[in-house]
């Protein structure tokens, strides 16, 4: 017995949910989930069934011949137009005739024999051929007078009778042409969060929105729209630090020394051609320096684009497992959420998710611990050692952080964020997570433990440099470089807004 999802899309009658379920039945299959809303679209139904193959096999069988299992998503075409009928019994009846004939699903349609427009009668209209539409059209001018209003071959102007095709082929505007396959599975994992935020309370078309928004948001950020916000500062002798706030998601850290450089994090792979471009106009350019990137945790926006360097990747072993399981709450008494798992999914699609191929995990060596964080090692550029420490999972497990007493500087990955800092843009786009997984913390009580210890090493650190006329760098994984003042986090330094040339 296996678990198996199918999408139906059935008639609006009385008794086709009913005559599916009995289809079901008939094979002992046992439904897990079904999912259908009119307010969303009131022809499509979602469901997982438990049964074993055979049984499956039947069930789609007899599906697909009443005409239900849907297997494809064809680009529709949208047709709005007038015609004048004639003043006469049965003259709507003919009309429909010809739409019916054609395939034609009638999308809304206006009459009104009182109105200030005698006879006409306007009509909207989703058909999947171009073909057929000529064919109505051709028909209709033999007829009748007739008025084109509207005609749309993007799906741009589909009614919500095909809701989730509209939806797909939206999708497919962010990601490219995909298999049908592919949709299918994209559009039922999204039903599926849908559902789960509809228990919740939540509007489902915010959901829709949400989920377009996330995409939508990162492609609109790229080429002579990407643009960062930098802050660099001297940390030793020979290394300076640079923080790199991309449009979406997180930063990027280069320690520099003018001839080696480390990079902990990656920013998405969809920036990676203009992160690029940005390094090199701060001298940077060159992969060649780069000898190794560290990763602090597995979200797409921090370790997305590790594949683009030819060099090892440096992570915690349950970095690693998230990666390849494909699910951000791995490893979390939340591994088993609908919402993390296709989230997950969902921003390593638009984000055009590229993690290293070269992976070096940390392997833990016991011993010195800094506050309630054991250290798994160190690494080092120029001068500068930083103590791997290892985090307790509380925004996602195997997350870490850097730390140098020395020079000054904690690189809380998501654990710390200055949020006063972040844009407006920033924050609108860091909402939309928060929105689709309710928390971005697969454990809010360690990650509330976790921000409180690495603030009381800021604050000891601080205190260790007293007398120095430095202070800790506290390097967020989002939002700029801060430093505590009266136990808050405030901006350090100057920030300087990069843009392309070309922009």
């Amino acid at each position: 017995m296996k678990k198996y999802s199918f999408i139906a899309h059935m008639p609006d009658d009385p008794g086709t949910l009913q005559r599916t379920a009995g289809i079901i039945k008939k094979y002992e299959g046992n439904i897990n989930r079904i999912q259908f809303d009119r307010r969303i679209d009131p022809c499509t139904v979602f469901f997982e069934v438990t049964a074993s193959q055979e049984a499956f096999e039947e069930i789609t069988r007899e599906l697909t011949l009443l005409g239900y299992l849907q297997t494809s998503l064809k680009s529709l075409n949208f047709l709005k137009f007038s015609v004048y009928l004639p003043h006469r019994a049965g003259a709507l009846c003919e009309f429909l005739d010809y739409t019916t004939a054609a395939g034609a699903n009638i999308a809304s349609i206006d009459f009104d024999d009182s109105g200030r427009h005698l006879g006409r009668l306007t009509v909207s209209l989703n058909l999947e051929e171009t073909a057929a539409i000529e064919r109505l059209l051709d028909q209709l001018k033999s007829q009748y007078r007739l008025e084109i209003l509207e005609y749309d071959t993007t799906g741009k102007h589909l009614d919500d009778t095909v809701f989730y095709v509209r939806f797909a082929q939206e999708i497919r505007e962010l990601i490219g042409e995909s298999e049908d396959e592919f949709l299918l599975s994209f559009l039922a994992g999204t039903n599926h969060i849908v559902q789960e935020l509809m228990d919740r309370g939540n509007d489902p078309r915010q959901v829709f929105d949400s989920v377009l928004a996330t995409g939508r948001t990162m492609k609109a950020t790229t080429g002579d729209k990407f643009y960062a916000d930098i802050q660099r500062f001297a940390i030793s002798d020979s290394v300076d630090l640079y923080c790199f706030q991309l449009p979406c998601g997180g930063n990027i850290f280069v320690l520099d020394t003018g001839k080696d450089a480390l990079m902990i994090d990656t920013g998405y792979g969809i920036y990676h051609r203009d992160v690029m471009a940005m390094l090199s106009s701060f001298g940077l350019g060159d992969k060649r320096r780069f000898a190794e990137i560290i990763i602090t945790h597995a979200d797409a926006d921090h370790c997305g684009a590790g594949g683009f360097f030819d060099v090892p990747a440096l992570m915690h072993e349950g970095t690693l497992a998230i990666i390849r399981t494909n699910n951000r709450a791995y490893g979390s008494r939340s591994e088993h959420s609908v919402l993390e798992a296709f989230y997950t999914k969902m921003v390593n699609l638009f984000s055009q998710f590229t993690p290293s191929e070269q992976i070096e995990c940390f392997t833990w060596k016991g011993g010195v611990s800094r506050n309630i964080f054991p250290c798994m090692g160190t690494v080092r550029i120029g001068d500068v050692e930083l103590e791997i420490l290892e985090g307790l999972g509380g925004h996602t497990f195997g997350q870490v952080y850097l730390y140098s007493q020395k020079h000054g500087a904690l690189f809380a990955a998501d654990s710390v964020i200055n949020f006063t800092s972040l844009t407006p843009e920033r924050a609108s786009y860091s909402s939309l997570a928060a929105f689709l997984v309710t928390s971005v913390n697969v454990d809010s009580d360690l990650a509330k433990k976790e921000r409180r210890a690495l603030l009381d090493l800021a604050a000891e650190t601080d205190r260790t440099l007293s007398g120095s006329g430095r202070r800790c760098l506290v390097c967020g994984g989002h939002g700029a470089v801060s430093v505590l003042a009266d136990g808050k986090l405030v901006a350090c330094g100057e920030i300087q807004r990069y843009q392309p040339k070309h922009a």
